[in-house]
């Protein structure tokens, strides 16, 4: 696999929050093709479950790698890396994942990178935000997006982390802290028209109830799938009227998400904030990459004005051709 170009060395002084949304996240790798077509190259950048996946596979020179794998899912192909589990914390193992992660980013250190990076988790006994800065960064982006309930909290300095879309999920404040000049934030939960139009036509879908089913699968795998019976029980649903046991998860941490990033937006606005037109798109559709991208790079080009007159105002200089 041809190695990607890692970013330039950021010198812009900007602060990019990468929020959390499941396959929704996918939009941030459109974000990111369009700020390079520009010129446009954070100082730091902080991100929540799938945007500190997505973030962290930027500043190591990976999101060309990234975004091939993710334009090659299917659903059954999403299925099959997940590692059921009875008896532990999480229902997820998430093995097979951080396997894949290890493949192109083994060994790879946070400090290594070439722009601060922080990924954000929750300490499962108190609660409290826990910013990620240093060490492995495998571990980092696994900590950030282990879901509750359904992959096992990380185990790190002492503490259980789980996904920091509990407690932030588009990460302005971490940007501002670490001295952003200006700060822009992706949010992949914004779009309630979106997600409005098509509620009457096929809600299950909106929300990502219904992921998986005999038509998902190929014929000569059929066997196999039939086979996972705890994975069948989850992501099945009894009638076309009721969620699946995954989709009520998924979906409730959604609605915590989507509560608690209007809230803290409101006291930590950022100075361009970005919405992708992808309310219509179920949380577990990550099939849909190719579209999610698309909608990424048409969110950053409707803002690209916005991003170079914030520039011109905070940092005083154009963001192209630095």
């Amino acid at each position: 696999m041809k190695k990607s170009e890692p970013p330039q060395q950021p010198s812009s002084g900007i602060g990019l929050a990468l929020g959390g949304g499941l396959a929704r996240g996918f939009s941030h790798i459109g974000v990111l093709k369009s700020f390079a077509r520009h010129g446009i190259r954070p100082s730091l950048i902080a991100g929540t479950s799938i945007g500190a996946v997505i973030g962290g596979c930027y500043l190591a020179g990976k999101l060309k790698e990234l975004e091939d794998w993710a334009l090659s899912l299917t659903r059954y192909k999403v299925f099959s890396y997940l590692d059921f589990k009875i008896r532990s914390a999480g229902l997820i193992g998430g093995n097979r994942l951080v396997d894949e992660m290890e493949r192109h980013l083994k060994g790879l250190m946070i400090e290594d990178l070439p722009a601060p990076f922080i990924t954000i988790a929750t300490d499962l006994k108190t609660g409290h935000e826990v910013w990620i800065r240093k060490g492995n960064l495998v571990e980092a982006m696994r900590a950030s997006f282990a879901l509750p309930g359904i992959f096992s909290p990380v185990e790190r300095d002492g503490r259980l982390l789980i996904d920091g879309a509990l407690v932030n999920p588009v990460p302005v404040s971490a940007c501002q802290a670490l001295g952003s000049r200006m700060t822009i934030a992706v949010d992949l939960n914004a779009d309630i028209i979106g997600k409005a139009s098509d509620h009457g036509k096929n809600y299950q879908k909106i929300i990502g109830f219904d992921i998986f089913d005999d038509n998902s699968v190929p014929p000569e795998q059929q066997s196999i799938f039939s086979s996972f019976s705890l994975g069948r029980r989850l992501f099945r649903r009894e009638n076309e009227n009721e969620p699946s046991l995954f989709g009520v998860m998924v979906s409730s941490l959604n609605i915590i998400q989507d509560r608690l990033t209007r809230s803290r937006l409101a006291g930590e606005p950022p100075d361009v904030h970005i919405k992708p037109h992808i309310g219509h798109i179920g949380l577990l559709e990550f099939e849909k990459a190719k579209e999610l991208i698309i909608s990424g790079e048409a969110a950053a080009e409707r803002n690209m004005h916005k991003i170079k007159a914030a520039v011109e105002v905070f940092l005083g200089n154009s963001p192209v051709g630095h």
